[in-house]
């Protein structure tokens, strides 16, 4: 089926990261929603999958390497928007207190205490400021990463594509 062949699937992984991506920067530069650290994270994973699946599409002779990346890729981003849902459903006094932002922790912080707080997150990440039919952005994210880990998945563990 031609639908579903690896350059076809790449290609809707790179136009999903490219659209995320693009809403994502349309909600903090015009919507003025500031990313909190697990934010950052999951456009970190989101630009890792476009950029491996870029390359799948040129190289599309070991797509199944490029799904492994992909699905690897999808389980950072996972991890992240799982992350950052479940501190949005902390109760107030769990949670924890805001950090300070990604350009200061950067500057500031050696590389790995900063990374650690990039991953782990802070206060910001817990603010729910925007919602679609009753999910948060993250809850939206986590979504979007479950599909991309379930494509990568499918990709890598299917049988070869015959050559048509």
């Amino acid at each position: 089926m031609i639908a579903s062949s690896p350059r076809h699937i790449n290609i809707f992984f790179l136009v999903s990261v490219i659209g995320l991506m693009g809403y994502g920067l349309y909600s903090q530069y015009v919507m003025g929603l500031i990313p909190c650290p697990l934010c950052m994270t999951q456009r970190i994973a989101y630009c890792l999958i476009g950029a491996f699946a870029l390359i799948a599409i040129i190289d599309n002779q070991r797509y199944k390497i490029y799904s492994a990346l992909i699905l690897l890729a999808s389980l950072g981003g996972l991890a992240a928007a799982g992350r950052q849902v479940w501190m949005q459903h902390l109760p107030p006094e769990l949670v924890p207190a805001c950090g300070p932002s990604l350009e200061y922790m950067l500057e500031t912080f050696p590389f790995a205490e900063a990374l650690k707080m990039l991953v782990l997150g802070d206060g910001n990440c817990a603010e729910v400021d925007w919602s679609f039919i009753g999910l948060s952005m993250a809850e939206w994210s986590l979504a979007w990463f479950v599909g991309f880990f379930g494509l990568a998945l499918w990709q890598l563990l299917r049988k070869q594509p015959s050559a048509a």
